[in-house]
């Protein structure tokens, strides 16, 4: 038996230069001084706090994120390549990086990130018994009276996956890759910084 139409998930460590504790501070002062993130949560019932609509040029204002872009440039890179995607001239570049800070009981549903073609995550705070991301196999849709995997199925015939990252991590994938973040059952934040790659 072979494989067909693999969905590559990227994971490595951000970068041993990033202060994490310097991160972790600036996700929750930033989270504090945005009137108008906050304002946008609440409008659009967002538990905890996102940085997604309200600031976009998060590696212009903080050193720190700076940072992080590099080493998010660095990855992507490695990942691009990994993907044999043929970029010619134009390399894939950051157009979206924000602060997500979930609080016990919140979620974010299930969506994927349009306009992109490499999005990811990585992770400042993890607290015991947080959430795992949850990627859904792109095929569920059309899988219509499939009987359901056995629970010891490997993992690429799934048809959910659970990855439980550590603090400074980062996970890379394919835009169209649906995923989620289940209920957050620990009573500390769980705080990351996503971000989208587009192409052209």
């Amino acid at each position: 038996m072979s494989n067909l139409f693999s969905t590559p998930l990227y994971r490595a460590r951000l970068s041993d230069d990033i202060d994490g504790a310097e991160l972790e501070t600036s996700c929750l002062t930033i989270a504090h001084d945005d009137d108008a993130g906050q304002t946008w949560c609440e409008d659009n019932g967002f538990p905890g706090y996102t940085s997604y609509a309200s600031l976009d040029d998060l590696p212009w204002r903080f050193p720190i994120f700076e940072q992080v872009k590099q080493a998010l440039d660095r990855h992507v890179t490695t990942f691009a390549d990994q993907l044999h995607f043929d970029l010619g001239d134009t390399p894939l570049k950051l157009n979206a990086l924000w602060i997500n800070i979930l609080p016990e009981g919140g979620i974010h549903t299930a969506h994927i990130h349009p306009h992109s073609v490499i999005s990811g995550t990585t992770y400042v705070a993890m607290p015991k018994g947080t959430s795992a991301i949850k990627f859904e196999d792109p095929r569920l849709a059309m899988m219509m009276a499939a009987p359901p995997r056995r629970a010891e199925a490997p993992e690429h015939l799934r048809q959910f996956v659970y990855v439980q990252p550590d603090v400074g991590d980062v996970l890379l994938w394919e835009s169209w890759l649906r995923h989620e973040v289940p209920m957050n059952m620990a009573e500390d934040d769980r705080i990351s910084v996503s971000f989208n790659y587009g192409w052209g």
